[in-house]
């Protein structure tokens, strides 16, 4: 019988080798099938099992990113000891208006008698608008007059605020009376009116900016009358306000945009 199991082992080293391999722990070894001729009973070996770490794919990882945040929705009278919300909100929509306003009257193709209304005239009695110095009116669909007569000596600061504004305008003046005539629809005019309303939101930004700034310093100067959790939320709150007002500039923006190229 030991002749025999001798004999065995040198027909079959293969087997040996398997059999000394599978003495050991299952935890302890895998399976790996030996490359070689196809045949029909599969051929394995028996090797060290080597641990191994799972790892997020990138997949996993981009999974819940681009996801709606969760939005807050506190009751105001909840909170009005801690701040008022409702002036935070009130400012930012002032933000708003000033620009929408601002859109309406100084980024426009067609200029009118009022787009100069809120031009500012830096006088001996302080800033005043320029329609409370100067009569204005259209003489024709191309020309603005600005009749001075009531204030002659604020001629030459009107004609400086004018050339100024930012609205692209030359004017002229024959002693007391001011010639705006009006530049042509070009591309390039179109393209100046847009740049000017980039410019305007990017300021309609800042101070939206400066109002967020100034509601967190406020809070922060309230902690101590309400939990950590509350003030987390008020925050999240006054940031969400904000980004919607941003937001919202952006799509008055690009309204207006659509509106000047055409």
């Amino acid at each position: 019988m030991a002749l025999g199991l001798k004999c065995f082992r040198l027909v079959h080293p293969a087997f040996c080798s398997s059999l000394a391999a599978f003495t050991r722990p299952v935890s302890e070894i895998t399976l790996k099938a030996v490359n070689g001729r196809q045949n029909n009973h599969g051929q394995y070996m028996a090797s060290p099992a080597v641990p191994t770490r799972l790892f997020a794919t990138k997949k996993a990882k981009a999974k819940g990113k681009g996801q709606p945040q969760t939005r807050v929705n506190l009751n105001t009278a909840l909170v009005e000891d801690i701040i008022s919300l409702e002036e935070v909100e009130e400012e930012m929509k002032s933000v708003m208006e000033a620009l929408k306003d601002n859109f309406n009257k100084t980024v426009n193709i067609r200029t009118s008698p009022g787009s100069l209304d809120h031009i500012t005239v830096v006088t001996a009695d302080g800033k005043l608008a320029l329609n409370q110095i100067g009569q204005i009116s259209m003489k024709s669909p191309q020309l603005i007059l600005v009749n001075m007569a009531s204030f002659p000596e604020c001629t030459a600061a009107a004609i400086k605020a004018i050339r100024e504004s930012g609205m692209n305008l030359n004017p002229e003046v024959e002693g007391t009376l001011i010639r705006v005539p009006i530049p042509k629809v070009t591309r390039e005019h179109r393209e100046m009116l847009v740049k000017l309303a980039k410019q305007n939101t990017n300021k309609a930004k800042d101070s939206l900016r400066k109002v967020r700034t100034s509601a967190m310093n406020k809070l922060k100067k309230s902690k101590d009358k309400a939990s950590e959790d509350t003030i987390r939320l008020i925050e999240k709150q006054i940031s969400q306000m904000a980004d919607d007002t941003v937001a919202e500039l952006d799509r008055h923006l690009a309204v207006k945009t659509k509106e000047l190229l055409g």
